[in-house]
């Protein structure tokens, strides 16, 4: 009886593993590169105004995220106000001077930051992205000043007046 049992339980044992597929391993270093070459084509793709090929780095549910504090886009927004800049040859230049990656153990989510030289100065971007049919799409992206801590004040001072008006309208 106690052979019967033992048989029954690997059996059972078996019968699980056997429908399990073993985990996809995931290049890690490949898929950097894969989302490196995407960022570097969409900042580069803006500098060129190529309209088309900027936002098709973007998924259907991008969210663009200025440096105003009003500046929160799904993509139609963000592509309604991007339309007049790519249409006079001139959108914007940023250039990406370090950037870390980081991905899910999956393989299937990524998130950014990144320094960039801008006409503004350095800013950071940083960002979510997601891989749907083999295919890396920016979700999220959200473009910041850099402010250096000794000059906080001084910008603190410098926006003071319009913080506070959209804190009001914000707190309706």
């Amino acid at each position: 009886m106690k052979n019967i049992a033992l048989v029954l339980i690997v059996l059972v044992f078996a019968s699980c593993n056997c429908n399990e597929k073993p985990a996809e391993q995931v290049n890690m270093i490949a898929e950097k590169e894969q989302i490196n070459n995407l960022l570097e084509n969409w900042h580069l793709n803006a500098a060129k105004a190529n309209f088309e090929s900027y936002f098709d780095a973007m998924s259907s549910e991008s969210v663009f995220v200025g440096t105003d504090a009003a500046e929160v886009w799904n993509i139609q927004q963000f592509k309604d106000f991007s339309k007049p800049y790519f249409d006079k040859g001139n959108a914007w230049s940023f250039s990406a001077v370090e950037r870390n990656i980081y991905l899910d153990s999956e393989g299937k989510i990524a998130w950014f930051d990144e320094l960039l030289d801008t006409w503004m100065g350095v800013c950071r971007g940083s960002g979510v992205l997601k891989k749907k049919d083999s295919v890396w799409k920016i979700e999220h992206y959200v473009l910041s000043l850099t402010v250096p801590n000794e000059n906080i004040q001084d910008v603190i001072q410098v926006n003071k007046e319009k913080d506070s008006l959209f804190l009001i309208h914000l707190k309706k």
